[in-house]
Order: C-alpha cells, then sequence, then structure tokens
C-alpha cells in the first residue's frame, strides 16, 4: 500500500491529484494564473468541488488564457453564471477577470507574474517537513504577506488561507507529509 497525506482520501481524483500535480512547482504563468483562479473559487467550498469542475472552467474559460479573460465582457460572464458546471457565484466569476488584469500588470511590473510570486519564498520551494495533518497551518507569514501584496494589488478571493492554499498546490511549499511518497520525490526536484 502506498503512503499517501491524509487529505486525497479514496477519491479516484483527488488521488490523482495529489500524486501527480499537488506541490510540484510551477513556473508557468499560464497554470499560476489558473491555480489562482481555481483556489478563488474554492473559497468557503471544498477542493473536490472545484477539482471535479476544472474541466469545464478550463472549457469556459478559454483553458485559463491571461488575456481571453482579461477581455471578458459582463455580459460574457453573465452568460456563465447560468453555467450549471460552475461555482455560479457572481462575485467569484468575474473576479477570473478582475485577477486577470491584476495579473497582466504584475507582468508587466515584475517581468513575470512567476518572478513575483516565488519572490515570497526567495525563489525555492519551503520544505516544512511536515510529521501529520496537524503540523500543517492554515496560513503562513508568508501566505499573510502574500495575501495583503495581492490585495494591494487588486486581486480578489486571495485571502491569506486562499494564498496558503495556493502556495501548496504550486509547490512554493511542499507540504506533504514527511511519510508520504511524494514528499521525498518533490524534495528531490531541481528548483
Amino acid at each position: 500500500m502506498t503512503n499517501r497525506c491524509w487529505w486525497p482520501g479514496t477519491d479516484p481524483i483527488y488521488i490523482a491529484y495529489h500524486d501527480k500535480e499537488w506541490g510540484v512547482p510551477v513556473r508557468e504563468e499560464r497554470l499560476l494564473f489558473e491555480f489562482i483562479c481555481l483556489e478563488g473559487q474554492q473559497a468557503g467550498l471544498s477542493w473536490i468541488t472545484v477539482l471535479k469542475k476544472r474541466d469545464h472552467y478550463r472549457k469556459c474559460f478559454k483553458n485559463f488564457d491571461i488575456s481571453k479573460a482579461a477581455e471578458l465582457t459582463d455580459e460574457a460572464i453573465e452568460k456563465l453564471l447560468l453555467d450549471p458546471g460552475l461555482i455560479r457565484n457572481r462575485l467569484k466569476l468575474y473576479s477570473i477577470r478582475t485577477n486577470a488584469l491584476a495579473f497582466q500588470a504584475v507582468q508587466k511590473e515584475f517581468g513575470s507574474f512567476e518572478s513575483y510570486i516565488w519572490s515570497f519564498v526567495d525563489g525555492k520551494t519551503i520544505d516544512n517537513r511536515r510529521k501529520d495533518a496537524k503540523a500543517v497551518p492554515a496560513t503562513t507569514l508568508e501566505s499573510d504577506a502574500m495575501s495583503k501584496d495581492l490585495k494591494r494589488r487588486d486581486f480578489k478571493f486571495i485571502g491569506s488561507t486562499i494564498c496558503y492554499a495556493f502556495m501548496q498546490a504550486a509547490g512554493l511549499v511542499n507540504d506533504h507529509t514527511s511519510n508520504c511518497f511524494r514528499y521525498k520525490e518533490l524534495k528531490n526536484l531541481p528548483m
């Protein structure tokens, strides 16, 4: 039997996400944008709810193309609010356009979103060496700083808890528990 973190349980979608994506360092702009958007969609919900809708989000938001998301019209977003394959929360869906515009502003200022967002961890994954679920916090000083700065830059649905979940998903931190097979695999990845 494979040792995994506690959270994927037995759901095959969750297990595949854990085993292949969660915690892998993300440097690609489009994927960073997707992760930021999807973490915001999760607010108040479970991650599995968003994960099961992820492919439909990709379809509706043109694979999270930043330029296309920034150009979404109110009319297009209002139409998406009728789509049962999405989380039909007006503020959350409008935040994808808002965040695309803020993302582009960060790219312009820093040359890339990747260089900006990874600066919160000095450019390399923080290896947290978590022993069990109790050792994993909901927020950290880094996620607090990230949230504060992203809010200042007009990002929405980007509180410290969402930022920490983003940091875990995008590999800015390695929060696989030390008994999980992915912990050692990710620890040995080149930065």
